[in-house]
């Protein structure tokens, strides 16, 4: 299946809006967020510090009596110049590949569509997601994967693997910055088209010579959830 055809696939099966985050908080509730490096803001903001980076977070959800604050796909941040995480030997790593939906510690995640749990994993580095789990998913044959990131502790501590999970069923909890990487609290959610054999783990930022596999293999969320 082409990466075109993988996304009108992803278009086609949601009849209904697919949620990761509770229902019952409406379309206008949210807000797009833009953390590039064209956000002229984020360089009067310490990023370095959860603290600061929550504080602005907060006060532009506030500003916008919003609850979520979404986006990030395909986006080109300085944001990832805190941690070494993302350096490599030839380029920095610092183009997202999922989405990012911004809210309250503690917030409940749920499963978009039927899934079983392939692997979980919590990924310490600092600026790392923290907790994270990727749910196998099998819709008439194709093969996909939903990751999700930055969650608490207690979301990972009694799965196991091939656990299933229904649609709308509660998954996750979102966690803070003393164990989601130290990042104001929110979701990374990002599909995956092949796993490559990573277990509780998978790149959600690319550098930008490897953009393009990426952009293949990692559909835009919000082909998926509606927005």
């Amino acid at each position: 299946m082409t990466s075109s055809e993988f996304e009108n696939f992803l278009t086609s099966i949601k009849p209904k809006p697919l949620h990761v985050l509770d229902a019952s908080i409406p379309k206008s509730q949210y807000i797009a967020l833009d953390l590039s490096e064209r956000n002229t803001e984020l360089q009067y903001v310490d990023v370095s510090s959860s603290k600061e980076f929550s504080i602005y977070i907060n006060s532009y959800l506030k500003q916008h009596n919003a609850k979520v604050a979404y986006g990030g796909y395909n986006e080109l941040r300085n944001i990832y110049n805190r941690s070494t995480h993302f350096d490599s030997l030839s380029e920095k790593r610092n183009i997202h590949l999922g989405i990012d939906l911004w809210c309250a510690e503690g917030t409940s995640i749920f499963t978009p569509i039927d899934g079983e749990i392939h692997s979980f994993k919590n990924n310490t580095n600092y600026g790392d997601y923290g907790p994270t789990i990727i749910l196998k998913h099998n819709i008439s044959g194709t093969v996909f994967y939903t990751l999700y990131g930055h969650l608490s502790l207690a979301s990972i501590a009694n799965l196991k693997v091939g656990e299933t999970f229904s649609k709308g069923e509660q998954l996750a909890f979102l966690g803070d910055a003393t164990v989601n990487g130290d990042y104001p609290p929110h979701l990374h959610f990002q599909i995956i088209k092949d796993i490559e054999g990573y277990l509780g783990d998978y790149p959600g930022v690319s550098s930008k010579k490897d953009l393009e596999f990426y952009l293949q293999n990692c559909p835009n969320p919000l082909l998926f959830l509606g927005f």
